[in-house]
């Protein structure tokens, strides 16, 4: 008599909120979310009404609505993604973790390094999973490069050096402007994410000196009426010691002109080491460019097992190269919600890139080197 033995059932969809329905979730967490049979997306919720109306509509979420709290309360919603200003992340992230919902929250996670500690404590005390959007931590390069670091192929680090030059319109960036919201200019849009990989990668700094400027008032909208002007940087500059002995010197501008690159900008981030050089480029994440005393920097293909992370359905050859390594990020959040785990990166990596910047603006206030306490993980 033959037995014939079952599957174990299926775990249940992870039921999924979108909190911010802008250009974040529609190019990267949706196409991400759409991309995971674990996930279904059951709720967006935007303060534009219309807004997230129409996304229910286009991405097929059972409900909408125009209040967080709704959300945070809903007994259908296991987890949300929080893409909205960065003045509401905070109030967004506490509500849910107290609902017992993970959340992936955008970066930078709060305004201030006090801010993110209170979203670090209350995510502790539930119990839940945490995630910071770095997205670039995902992109092949990166995940190649730090292979090379971990293993030894490029020796001691010696140098961390950052470029991020963008050419954006000098008009206004809305909500991005107003330092109530957005807490800093380019040095938390954009410098954050740099930070964030060079902690990742060679560890946590001591101290630094770092200068921000705004070049731009950026007094008119895009469709040429008057606004108030800026309040926030347009171009950042660090210089900072790691803990390991290397050196970090990054610089990032939205006033770059000619570095359009489709949109994506000039990205330049390398690291020198002992026995060897490597660069990544942004608009290039399928490239890694090497070299050593015995050969001149040249461009190298990321080998196939870091295209993508691992266990993900993305077919890194469709699409963009520069935009689809970021669907991992959704990836990566419901793998460690499915398997109980921490996601990478999570709240901590948040706070450690929040204490940097906001040692940068301490450093611009009182023109002087600032020292980074160690920030213990609990």
């Amino acid at each position: 008599m033959m037995v014939t033995m079952s599957s174990p059932p299926s775990p249940p969809p992870i039921r999924v909120a979108l909190v911010g329905a802008g250009a974040i979730s529609q190019s990267q967490h949706v196409p991400g979310l759409q991309l995971d049979p674990r996930a279904e997306l059951v709720m967006v919720c935007d303060t534009d009404p219309q807004r997230a109306h129409t996304c229910q509509l286009e991405w097929g979420a059972k409900s909408m609505t125009t209040d967080f709290r709704e959300v945070c309360s809903s007994p259908d919603v296991d987890a949300l993604i929080v893409a909205t200003p960065n003045d509401t992340h905070v109030a967004v992230t506490l509500a849910a973790v107290e609902q017992g919902k993970h959340v992936l929250c955008e970066k930078p996670l709060g305004r201030s390094a006090g801010e993110v500690r209170e979203m670090v404590s209350a995510a502790l005390r539930a119990g839940v999973v945490h995630m910071a959007g770095f997205t670039y931590r995902f992109a092949p390069a990166v995940r190649y490069l730090r292979h090379l670091l971990k293993s030894g192929d490029l020796g001691q680090p010696r140098h961390f050096r950052s470029q991020r030059f963008l050419d954006w319109p000098e008009t206004s960036w809305g909500w991005r402007q107003v330092k109530e919201r957005a807490g800093a200019g380019n040095l938390f849009d954009m410098t954050i994410h740099r930070i964030d990989l060079a902690l990742d990668l060679l560890g946590p700094l001591t101290e630094l000196c770092g200068d921000v400027r705004q070049f731009v008032p950026r007094t008119r909208r895009s469709d040429g009426t008057q606004c108030n002007p800026s309040e926030v940087d347009d171009w950042t500059a660090i210089i900072g010691h790691f803990e390991s002995g290397a050196v970090g010197v990054w610089e990032g501008t939205t006033l770059a002109k000619g570095h359009h690159h489709g949109g994506f900008g000039h990205e330049w981030f390398e690291i020198n080491g002992s026995e060897g050089t490597a660069v990544y480029r942004l608009h290039r994440p399928h490239q890694l460019w090497r070299g050593s005393s015995t050969r001149d920097l040249a461009p190298e293909e990321v080998p196939p097992e870091f295209l993508v992370t691992p266990g993900s359905p993305r077919d890194p050859q469709k699409g963009d190269p520069a935009t689809v390594f970021r669907y991992d990020v959704v990836w990566e959040f419901l793998s460690a919600i499915h398997e109980r785990r921490g996601a990478v990166p999570d709240f901590y990596d948040g706070l450690a890139a929040q204490i940097v910047a906001d040692a940068v603006l301490q450093s611009h206030q009182e023109r002087s080197w600032v020292a980074i306490p160690p920030e213990p993980r609990g």
